[in-house]
C-alpha cells in the first residue's frame, strides 16, 4: 500500500479534460482501512433486451447450485459463480388488464417501474419511477452522475409504434417521473465526453467530425498531471493507475476509428450516424468499456441499458441471421425459427459475459469491481410468440458487496412480481422504500 494518502475524489485536469481515477490504495486511510473494505460503493445496472428469448435454451432443469448453464447462458461459464438465475418473476403490470394489443410498449416501461402504462400515443404518457431513478434521487448526489442511461438503437418520444401507445414507452426503461421517461445516449463518443468533460455539451456532430482530425487524447492534457501523480504512488498504484489509462487510450482509439470508418460512408453518400459503429456487436462492447471506466471511477453509480428497443427488428447479420428478431421472435414452434432465436439469445449473452469477466478483472481493495455491482440482465417478455409476462428471462449478476448468495439458479413461484427483486437491491444502496410499483414484499433465498 502506498505511504501518501489522496482525496478520493482526486482527478487529473488539464485544458478541457477531467479524468477521474479509478480507487486506488492511497485514496484509503490507513487507521480506517478495514472499515473502508467493507464501505464499498454498490452499483446497479439494469440491462434489457427486446422481443423476449428461446426459454427453452435459456431455463436451467436443476435448481440450486448444482446446475448446468443452458445453451444460451453459456458463455457465462467463466462468471457462473457470480451470478443468479431466477425463474418465476413476472411483470403484471406489462400485461394487457384489459387495454387489448401493445405487449412490447407495454414490456418495457412496466419492466423496472411494475407500474401499467397508460395506454396513449399523446403527450399524456403515463407510468411511474423506476427503481434505477428511484435509487438515482435518493443516492444518485454520492456520485458525479446520479444515473446514466444508454442505448444501442436511437427511440423517439413521440407517435404510436405499439398498438397505440406512445414510442415513449417502447424506447424507455428509465423513468425519472410517472409522466418523464429519461431519454439514452447511443452515441459512445457522446457518452465518453460526457464523463471525461473532453467536448463541449453544445458541439454539433459535424463540429465533431471537423475537430476529429487533430483532436488530440485527453491523456495529452493531462499529462502533467500523470507525471506528478505517478511520481507520489506506491508501485501497486502506479500499476493499477498505467492499466486504467491504457484502457482509457484504448476506447480513445476506437472511437477514433469509428468516427473515421463513419464520416468515409457519409462522405461516399451513405447513412451512417457519425461515431455509431457500424457493427453492432462494436457498438455494444463499446458501450460496456464506458461504462466500466464509469463504474471503476465512481462517476456514476447507476446505469440502463437498452440493447435494443422494445419490438426491434433489426437483422443479426453479424452472426448469419438476416431475419428481423421481431419477426422470428413470432416462431409459432417453427424449429428453424427457434434455432435462430436461441443464437440471438447467445450472442447477446456473449457480450454480458465480455463486460461481466471486465468487471471482475477488476480489483478493488481486497474485491472486485463485479463482486460490488449489482446487475439485471432480461426482458419484459418470456416467449416472444405468446406475448407473456410471467416466469421472465432474469439473470443477476454480482454480489452486491460480498451480500447476495450466488452461483446458483432459484425458483421463485410463478406470478411473483419483479419489483420485490428491485426492492431487495434498494435495500443495499441504502434505500429503503415500502413498495414500488406492484410489489408485495422482499425476495428470499438472496442473501
Amino acid at each position: 500500500m502506498s505511504e501518501i494518502r489522496i482525496p478520493r475524489r482526486t482527478a487529473l485536469k488539464g485544458l478541457g479534460a477531467v479524468v477521474a481515477l479509478p480507487l486506488l490504495d492511497a485514496m484509503i486511510p490507513m487507521n480506517v482501512f478495514a472499515s473502508a473494505e467493507k464501505k464499498r460503493p454498490n452499483r446497479m445496472m439494469f440491462i434489457s433486451v427486446p422481443n423476449g428469448v428461446n426459454m427453452k435454451d435459456w431455463k436451467p432443469t436443476d435448481v440450486g447450485t448444482n446446475y448446468t448453464l443452458p445453451y444460451i447462458l453459456e458463455p457465462l461459464q467463466k462468471v457462473k459463480d457470480s451470478i443468479v438465475v431466477m425463474s418465476g418473476l413476472t411483470q403484471d403490470k406489462a400485461r394487457p388488464n384489459g387495454d387489448g394489443a401493445g405487449d412490447h410498449a407495454r414490456s418495457a416501461a412496466a419492466w423496472l417501474t411494475g407500474c401499467q402504462p397508460r395506454k396513449t400515443s399523446g403527450s399524456n404518457i403515463k407510468v411511474g419511477v423506476s427503481v434505477d431513478q428511484l435509487a438515482a434521487q435518493l443516492v444518485g448526489k454520492a456520485s458525479r452522475f446520479p444515473s446514466i442511461e444508454i442505448g444501442c438503437e436511437r427511440g423517439g418520444l413521440a407517435g404510436d409504434c405499439d398498438s397505440g401507445y406512445s414510442c415513449a414507452y417502447s424506447s424507455s426503461i428509465a423513468w425519472r417521473g410517472e409522466s418523464t421517461p429519461v431519454g439514452k445516449e447511443v452515441n459512445p463518443r457522446s457518452v465518453f465526453d460526457r464523463l471525461f468533460g473532453t467536448g463541449d455539451s453544445n458541439e454539433t456532430p459535424e463540429s465533431r467530425e471537423r475537430n476529429n482530425s487533430y483532436r488530440k487524447s485527453i491523456l495529452d492534457y493531462v499529462l502533467e498531471d500523470t507525471k506528478q501523480l505517478q511520481a507520489k504512488l506506491g508501485i501497486n498504484d502506479q500499476h493499477k493507475l498505467d492499466e486504467y489509462l491504457t484502457s482509457v487510450r484504448e476506447i480513445e482509439m476506437r472511437l477514433a476509428r469509428t468516427e473515421q470508418f463513419t464520416q468515409e460512408v457519409k462522405l461516399s453518400g451513405g447513412k451512417v450516424p457519425v461515431g455509431v459503429p457500424a457493427e453492432y456487436g462494436d457498438h455494444v462492447r463499446l458501450m460496456y468499456d464506458i461504462m466500466l471506466l464509469a463504474f471503476q471511477t465512481d462517476q456514476t453509480r447507476i446505469c440502463t441499458f437498452m440493447y435494443a428497443n422494445e419490438g426491434s427488428n433489426r437483422n443479426y447479420s453479424q452472426i448469419g441471421i438476416t431475419d428481423g428478431h421481431h419477426d422470428l421472435s413470432h416462431h409459432g414452434r417453427d424449429p428453424k425459427k427457434l434455432t435462430k432465436l436461441r443464437e440471438i439469445n447467445h450472442y447477446q449473452i456473449s457480450h454480458l459475459a465480455y463486460f461481466l469477466e471486465k468487471l471482475q478483472a477488476v480489483k478493488e481493495g481486497s474485491g472486485t469491481l463485479l463482486e460490488n455491482s449489482m446487475i439485471v440482465f432480461g426482458s419484459g417478455i418470456s416467449d416472444g410468440d405468446m406475448h407473456n409476462h410471467n416466469d421472465l428471462p432474469v439473470l443477476f449478476a454480482g454480489k452486491g458487496g460480498n451480500t447476495i448468495k450466488t452461483g446458483r439458479h432459484v425458483k421463485y413461484d410463478d406470478n411473483t412480481p419483479m419489483t420485490n427483486l428491485f426492492l431487495c437491491m434498494l435495500d443495499w444502496m441504502g434505500v429503503h422504500p415500502d413498495k414500488l410499483g406492484d410489489s408485495t414484499g422482499r425476495l428470499e433465498q438472496l442473501v
